[in-house]
């Protein structure tokens, strides 16, 4: 099975039957498996990460709250012959974080936007939006979601990966 295919399958199954799903409880009769784009392989990249002069900074959240993240590079890529660019974050825990909003946010896409993991290899990050997934507060609204600042708000749609969970 491929690594897309194998990943989706994998999530719909834990958020089918895990007691740790984001989906509520009294929506887990009914779920039927998540939505997502086909595979579009010309959303795949593999970018230089552009350093820049470390900044930290307060992400607002689904609930209000307040998370730190620290600005850690720039990801330029191009959609459709059109130049696109993604700040990318570190989490406090050293993990990179990646929360974007495109065109289809709000449309086919849910609207707060998406996040997707990616990884350092000598410089270059590897994106994939086809693995471009919906924080846990777009299906139970009592979690707390880093929202994707403005400076990530894409002007292009990323047509892969997850779609809203809720029409």
């Amino acid at each position: 099975m491929a690594e897309l295919e194998k990943f989706r399958k994998e999530k719909n199954e834990f958020f089918g039957t895990s007691l740790q799903s984001p989906i509520p409880t009294e929506e887990l009769d009914s779920f039927e498996g998540l939505k997502y784009y086909s595979k579009n392989p010309d959303l795949r990249f593999e970018v230089l990460l552009e350093k820049i002069s470390e900044e930290d900074l307060e992400f607002e959240t689904s609930t209000g709250e307040k998370k730190n993240y620290k600005k850690v590079g720039a990801l330029n890529f191009e959609v459709a012959g059109e130049p696109a660019q993604l700040m990318l974050y570190q989490a406090e825990s050293g993990s990179y974080f990646l929360p974007f909003r495109d065109v289809t946010s709000g449309k086919e896409t849910y609207g707060a936007g998406r996040y997707l993991e990616v990884k350092d290899k000598d410089g270059k990050i590897k994106l994939d939006f086809n693995f471009a997934y919906n924080p846990y507060c777009a299906y139970n609204t009592s979690y707390s979601c880093p929202l994707p600042p403005a400076e990530n708000w894409l002007k292009v749609p990323i047509e892969a990966g997850e779609k809203k969970f809720h029409d």
